[in-house]
């Protein structure tokens, strides 16, 4: 690690008043809005997670005892995949793009130029620390823009290793990272900038979208929510569980998308239930506690509220149930429930804890599903285009996928965000530079081109019949 008087320590501890302008003075420079630029710095953070892969990896085992395969797969090779799609496609989606003119309008010709919006703020979440700040930090880049980044002070770990390495590989002059907790935050978002990226829950969410505000800076917030399961009568029992497993269990249930809890039809519950407990132990053994591929909760705080959730009744344990605050663990459990209003259907689990309920007719859970927050994804099991369709008509999310789970938010072509209640604004590969660009008109006319007369007063009798005739 780096000493308080190293260039590190220094981005880090700089004031935001003095940090923002700085940034701001690079960007306005032109510095950042070469393609030759643009490539350097997507160059340079895929070599900085490539070249300091251990050093991330450990960091993601000390803030959240990740397995360090799945540290890599999901946060590490995450990222790198992102930036190598928008190197391989940067020209052609920051080009300009010609637009049609009508024929009253020519020869004058039109397009829209993609330019960056200038210094972006992008503030990290702790369950992906890496990729949730390295995704949208290369899009950001790829758009020519300028960035702070704010990892989350509760991986702390992680955090220090972008405060270290950041300055090293990117371009100091127009990329900073700020570390600290909510003070820090709330300095930063008393700059103005002319983008700010949230991750995280809906509450601070909010206070963001509020401070942004006060500039009308446009916000992207990429929040959560209770992303359910549908398990239809007709769905391959084996695959729905595999991949509600993997959606549930994966970084100890600490992601945004994961399935959250599950619908099944009545007359398959017990065989879904049984395949999902033999998934479970195929994963992890018979004591996951003991297993080294089954990660832990952040910290003591987060293990203390999932064991209320379970404590707070209103569901039978089927599998697991176990936790220990002082090791930060909870086992793997899937609980069976009819009450929606048991605790722990109220709120966003973001633990290892499924729970299951079971239907009878599809239309109802629709309607449960549309009745509440729109969540950030919705996963459907079946071999039913018919409902498929039916799914899609009448629910809304921010994404689907069909006999898979997750998977959806790793296709480089599809914009991954919310809405409604779990955000709004998405990135992701050409998304991404869509989100950190304006898009400005540009209507180009040539010099020889006369006026158009028909336009100009004083406007006669002939003038206006000739004008309604050729519109």
């Amino acid at each position: 690690m780096t000493t308080l008087d190293s260039p590190a320590a220094a981005t880090t501890t700089e004031a935001a008043e003095v940090l923002v302008p700085r940034l701001r003075a690079a960007y306005t420079s032109g510095r950042t809005r070469s393609l030759e630029w643009r490539h350097e710095q997507l160059a340079a953070l895929k070599r900085m997670l490539v070249e300091r892969e251990a050093e991330f990896t450990a960091a993601l085992v000390e803030d959240l005892g990740r397995p360090p395969f799945e540290a890599w797969a999901a946060d590490l090779r995450a990222s790198v995949r992102e930036i190598e799609d928008l190197q391989e496609h940067l020209e052609a989606w920051t080009a300009p793009r010609k637009q049609k003119v009508a024929a009253l309008f020519k020869p004058a010709k039109a397009s829209v130029v993609v330019e960056p919006l200038g210094v972006a703020l992008v503030i990290g979440p702790w369950n992906y620390p890496v990729q949730l700040l390295a995704c949208p930090l290369a899009a950001a880049l790829a758009a020519g823009n300028a960035v702070v980044l704010k990892p989350s002070e509760v991986a702390a770990a992680t955090s220090r290793a972008f405060a270290t390495w950041v300055p090293q590989y990117l371009d100091p002059a127009a990329v900073a990272v700020v570390e600290g907790g909510v003070p820090e935050t709330t300095a930063l978002l008393e700059q103005r900038f002319d983008h700010v990226f949230y991750t995280g829950n809906g509450t601070v969410g909010r206070i963001v979208a509020q401070a942004a505000a006060k500039h009308l800076t446009p916000v992207t917030l990429e929040l959560g929510g209770k992303s359910p399961v549908i398990v239809a009568k007709d769905a391959n029992l084996k695959l729905a569980a595999s991949r509600v497993a993997f959606s549930r269990f994966l970084n100890a249930g600490q992601t945004c998308v994961a399935s959250d809890h599950v619908y099944v039809h009545r007359d398959v519950e017990q065989a879904f239930l049984d395949a999902l407990a033999a998934e479970i132990r195929k994963r992890y053994g018979s004591d996951p506690r003991t297993s080294a591929d089954f990660g832990r909760m952040v910290n003591r705080r987060h293990t203390e509220r999932v064991k209320a959730l379970l404590d707070g009744g209103g569901h039978d344990v089927v599998v697991g149930g176990e936790v220990d605050l002082d090791a930060r663990y909870v086992a793997p459990t899937v609980v069976r429930t009819s009450d929606l209003d048991a605790p722990l259907m109220r709120e966003e689990i973001f633990g290892p804890v499924l729970p299951v309920l079971t239907f009878d007719d599809l239309t109802e859970v629709c309607t449960t599903i549309a009745a509440g927050d729109k969540p950030l994804a919705l996963y459907l099991f079946t071999g039913s285009d018919a409902v498929v369709q039916q799914m899609l008509a009448t629910t809304s999310s921010g994404g689907v996928c069909v006999n898979d789970a997750l998977t959806h938010l790793l296709v480089s072509t599809l914009p991954f965000g919310g809405v409604g209640e779990s955000g709004y604004g998405s990135y992701h590969g050409r998304w991404g530079i869509e989100t950190f660009s304006h898009h400005k008109a540009v209507y180009r006319r040539p010099s020889w081109h006369r006026d158009l007369p028909l336009l100009n007063p004083p406007y006669g009798r002939f003038k206006q019949r000739a004008a309604r005739r050729m519109f």
